[in-house]
C-alpha cells in the first residue's frame, strides 16, 4: 500500500491507532472523575464509621464498587488500546456468607489496588486530557488556519489571529508569510500530538495492567495449576502409550512364543524337524520381542542417558535417524535428570518429525548451556512448512516444555529450512 511507504511520522496523525488513543484520553477524563468522587466518598465514609460497625459493609462495598469499575476500564483498554488484561481473582469468603464476603474483600489485594487506581489515575487523566486537547486543538487549528482565515474579517472585523495587542499597536497573522509560518507551527504540533498521546496512553497502559489485574503471585498460583494438569495429562498419555505399545508389540510377540514352543513340546517326540523349526521361529521371535521392548525402554529413560548423559544418549538417537546428524553438545555439567529428560525427549521427537516430514538431507543438532537456561536446537535442510498446531507434535512438545517453564519456538518457512529452538531452565 503506497500508506505504508510514507514515514511513521507523517501516517500517525491519520492512524487508527492514534485516534483510538485520543477517544481513550478523552472518555478517561469524566470516567476517572466519577471513579475518584465516588471511590473517596464512599471509602471515607466507610473509615470514618469504622468505629461503629457500619463502616464494614460501607467500605468493602466501596472495594466492590471499585472492583466494578475497573472491569469498565479493563474493557476500555481492550476495546480502544487493544490491551487484554485478565481478571483478577474473585473475592470469595470462606463459608460463603455476608460476614466471611465482606472480610475476604477487605483482606484482598485486588480491591485494594483497584482503589488506587481509581484515586491515582484523576489527576494523571486531568494532566493527559488537558495538554492532548491543547495539542490536538492547536496544531489541527494552526495547520488548517489558511482555511479559515476568512472569519475574522468577516465576522470579527480584524485581519486575522491576534499574536499581539496593547490598545496602541495590535499585530495580527494576516500576511501570506506569517499565514504560512502558522501552518508550519501547526503542522508541527499535528505531527508531535501522536507520539505525546501515544506516550500518555502507555502510562494508562502500566496503571490498567500492573493495578487492574491479577496479582504476579495469583498469576504464577494459575500457571502453576495449568502447568501441573499439563504434566499430569502428559503422564497419563504416556503410561497409555506405553501399555498401548506393549499390549500390541511384546506381549502379541510373546504370546505367540508360548504357543509356538508349546507346538514345539508337543511335535518333539513324533516329529523333531517340523519341532526344530517352530523353536527356529520362537527365537526369532524372543529376538524381536527384546529389540522392542528395549526401543520402549529407550523411549522412557534409555539407560545410556542416565549412565553417560545427554552427548552419548543423543548421538545415539542420532545414529537411528534415517538421515545424517550432526550432534554437538557444550555442557560444562549435567542438568537435573528430570530436565535430562525432557531434553532428551524434544530432540528425539524433533528428530523424529525430521524423518517422518521434512525430508531434508541433514540435519543438525546444537545443545548448549546460556547463563540459567538449557538450550536445544535442532536443523534440518528440509521442506519446511512445520507448525505448531494444537493437536500435532509440535504443539505438545511446546506444552510439555512449558510445563517447566521452558519456550519452543518454531522458524520454519516454506521451502525451508526449518529450525526449531528450546530453551529449558538449568537445574545442576
Amino acid at each position: 500500500m503506497a500508506s505504508a511507504r510514507l514515514p511513521a511520522a507523517i501516517r500517525a496523525p491519520f492512524e487508527a491507532r492514534t485516534w483510538r488513543a485520543l477517544l481513550h484520553v478523552l472518555v478517561g477524563l469524566p470516567l476517572s472523575v466519577c471513579w475518584f468522587a465516588l471511590s473517596v466518598a464512599f471509602v471515607s465514609a466507610g473509615a470514618g464509621l469504622l468505629i461503629t460497625f457500619l463502616g464494614v459493609p460501607i467500605l468493602a462495598g466501596a472495594l466492590a464498587m471499585c472492583r466494578g469499575f475497573g472491569a469498565v476500564e479493563r474493557a476500555r483498554a481492550r476495546a480502544l488500546l487493544d490491551l487484554d488484561v485478565r481478571t483478577p481473582e474473585p473475592v470469595r469468603g470462606r463459608t460463603g456468607g455476608a460476614f466471611s464476603w465482606m472480610g475476604a474483600m477487605l483482606k484482598s489485594g485486588a480491591s485494594w489496588r483497584h482503589l488506587l487506581y481509581a484515586v491515582v489515575h484523576m489527576p494523571w487523566a486531568v494532566f493527559s486530557f488537558s495538554v492532548t486537547v491543547a495539542f490536538w486543538s492547536w496544531g489541527w487549528g494552526l495547520f488548517t488556519y489558511p482555511l479559515w482565515r476568512w472569519v475574522f474579517p468577516a465576522y470579527l472585523g480584524q485581519d486575522g489571529i491576534q499574536l499581539y495587542g496593547d490598545g496602541s499597536r495590535d499585530l495580527y497573522l494576516d500576511s501570506p508569510f506569517e499565514v504560512a509560518v502558522t501552518s508550519l507551527v501547526g503542522l508541527l504540533f499535528v505531527l508531535v500530538g501522536p507520539w505525546l498521546l501515544r506516550g500518555f496512553v502507555a502510562v494508562d497502559r502500566l496503571l490498567v495492567s500492573g493495578l487492574l489485574g491479577p496479582s504476579r503471585l495469583a498469576t504464577r498460583v494459575t500457571e502453576l495449576e495449568s502447568d501441573r494438569g499439563l504434566v499430569v495429562d502428559t503422564a497419563a498419555a504416556d503410561l497409555r502409550r506405553i501399555e498401548r505399545d506393549l499390549h500390541d508389540g511384546a506381549q502379541a510377540r510373546l504370546a505367540a512364543l508360548a504357543m509356538d514352543l508349546g507346538l514345539a513340546k508337543e511335535k518333539l517326540a513324533e516329529d523333531p524337524q517340523a519341532a526344530a523349526v517352530l523353536v527356529g521361529e520362537a527365537h526369532g521371535e524372543v529376538k524381536l520381542a527384546l529389540q522392542e521392548l528395549r526401543d520402549l525402554a529407550r523411549g522412557i529413560h534409555p539407560a545410556v542417558l542416565t549412565d553417560r548423559g545427554l552427548d552419548a544418549a543423543l548421538s545415539a538417537v542420532a545414529s537411528r535417524c534415517a538421515v545424517p546428524v550432526s550432534v554437538d553438545v557444550d555442557l560444562p555439567a549435567r542438568p537435573v535428570p528430570a530436565i535430562e529428560g525432557i531434553a532428551y525427549f524434544t530432540v528425539s521427537e524433533l528428530l523424529r518429525n525430521v524423518t517422518a516430514h521434512a525430508r531434508a538431507r541433514r540435519a543438525w543438532v546444537d545443545v548448549w548451556r546460556t547463563g540459567d537456561r538449557l538450550m536445544l536446537q535442532v536443523r534440518d535442510d528440509g521442506v519446511g512448512g512445520a507448525e505448531s498446531v494444537a493437536g500435532r507434535s509440535l504443539a505438545g512438545l511446546a506444552e510439555r516444555v512449558g510445563a517447566v517453564d521452558g519456550v519452543l519456538a518454531v522458524d520454519s518457512p516454506s521451502g525451508g529450512p526449518t529450525t526449531v529452538t528450546a530453551e529449558l531452565p538449568w537445574r545442576s
